[in-house]
């Protein structure tokens, strides 16, 4: 068994598709009873934008539960589903990097980057002024792309762009709410860019540190002080993440997972996996149920919102 890999929820997946769409939640949602199963999306962007409701969130092995108003950034091949409730007025909106940066990475590229370093739940506040202006950007860019003749007309574009733009200056207030010395954590983001594109290569703390122009204990020094883990704790974080995602949501054998994760030797895996979780891959998948048992669950008639 593998993940489901759509181009859009319950659509088979194109791996040449170039695209930008937007729906509102209600028209695929209401008819799978308000539950999307967890799914990826192999070569596309996703943003969740929900203006009013809540809903139960599977982001890779994590669930959480989030009320409105919040946005979720779903980078290529992160397994997500969601169980809205009920009625959640929203928007989905998909796309491809490529024709959506064309031309303006300048402009566009740096929040984009911000935005899908990792999966992401975003929640600006009911105070923040990006809200009404993303709910009013998503109004505009789902009327222009339902308008006869639009097409791939520029404006649904830079609608498109302009929302990226709002979220990431959203998440960079989140952010400085959190962190308020902004120059290390620029430079925790581009470590933490630099492990999502190279973690499978299994590269040394060195190779990291040099890229960022810094030695490799001032680099350990940074992430502790961001989130209380070493630099190589982070990389094999993030190692365990996308092994424990393969475990629970496909059917592939063990010795094939360590192999995709840059594991010559299986037997190593499967103690590297044992010393981050305490159980072997068999018994971790186990422990779990099968993939279809982690659907996530009806949202709770009230919850505290968080970020993932």
């Amino acid at each position: 068994m593998s993940i489901p890999n759509f181009t859009l929820y319950g659509d088979p997946a194109n791996p040449r598709c170039e695209l930008l769409h937007v729906e509102d939640i209600q028209s695929r949602s209401r008819g799978h009873d308000w539950e999307i199963q967890p799914h990826i999306h192999q070569s596309l962007f996703q943003i969740v934008w929900v203006a009013r409701g809540s809903a139960r969130i599977a982001l890779d092995e994590v669930d959480h539960q989030a009320a409105s108003p919040f946005a979720v950034s779903i980078p290529p091949g992160t397994v997500h589903g969601f169980r809205f409730a009920p009625e959640t007025q929203g928007w989905v909106l998909t796309f491809s990097s490529q024709r959506l940066l064309d031309g303006n990475l300048e402009g566009t590229g740096p929040a984009f980057q911000a935005l899908f370093a990792t999966p992401t739940i975003l929640e600006p506040g009911g105070d923040d002024p990006a809200v009404a202006r993303l709910t009013a950007l998503f109004t505009e860019l789902d009327s222009s792309f339902l308008s006869p003749g639009l097409g791939d007309a520029p404006v649904l574009h830079w609608l498109t762009q302009g929302i990226l733009w709002h979220l990431a200056q959203a998440a960079q207030r989140q952010q400085a709410r959190l962190t308020p010395n902004p120059q290390p954590q620029a430079l925790f983001t581009r470590f933490a860019l630099l492990v999502e594109a190279h973690h499978r290569e299994h590269w040394p703390v060195a190779r990291y540190a040099t890229l960022l122009g810094m030695s490799s204990p001032r680099l350990n020094r940074l992430t502790r002080e961001r989130c209380g883990l070493g630099a190589l704790d982070m990389i094999h974080q993030r190692l365990t993440r996308e092994a424990c995602r393969l475990l629970l949501y496909t059917s592939q054998p063990v010795a094939r997972v360590a192999a995709e994760l840059g594991f010559d030797d299986p037997a190593y895996f499967c103690r590297f996996i044992k010393r981050r979780t305490g159980l072997s891959p068999s018994s971790y998948r186990q422990s779990r149920g099968t993939p279809h048992e982690k659907n996530p669950r009806p949202p709770e008639a009230s919850g505290a919102a968080g970020t993932i």
